[in-house]
Parts: structure tokens; C-alpha cells; sequence
């Protein structure tokens, strides 16, 4: 004689995995705008010139401080 098995029926899983997964807007926005700045950054590198001399209000203020000084 067989014992009849109660089974319970499970409910669907509501998980965030697989085809029903969904991602925020900043996830997608973020990796997008950091790879566009970094391109901004390549491309306008071919522009970049050196510091020529210096600055003369930079040179009169320390020359004034070592007159102070002396």
C-alpha cells in the first residue's frame, strides 16, 4: 500500500538574475561618460605644450619677499 506524498507547489522565483535582471540608468550612463572624458583626454593630448619661462607677477612677488627678507 502506497502513502500518497503531499507536495507543495512552489511559487515562482522573483529573483534579479537571468533574463528578468534589470540595471539602473547610471549603470550603463557611468562606464559610458568615463570612457568618453578619458577619449576627450587622449585626443586633446596631441595639443599639450610645455610652460614657457615664467610668470612675471610670480617673479615680482619673490623678489619682494627677499627685499623683505634682507
Amino acid at each position: 500500500m502506497s502513502v500518497p506524498t503531499h507536495t507543495r507547489a512552489r511559487p515562482p522565483a522573483t529573483t534579479r538574475f537571468g533574463a528578468d535582471a534589470r540595471l539602473h540608468w547610471w549603470a550603463l550612463a557611468l562606464p559610458a561618460l568615463a570612457f568618453g572624458l578619458l577619449l576627450l583626454l587622449l585626443a586633446g593630448s596631441g595639443q599639450a605644450e610645455a610652460a614657457t619661462g615664467e610668470d612675471p607677477a610670480l617673479v615680482q612677488v619673490a623678489q619682494e619677499l627677499l627685499r623683505a627678507v634682507a
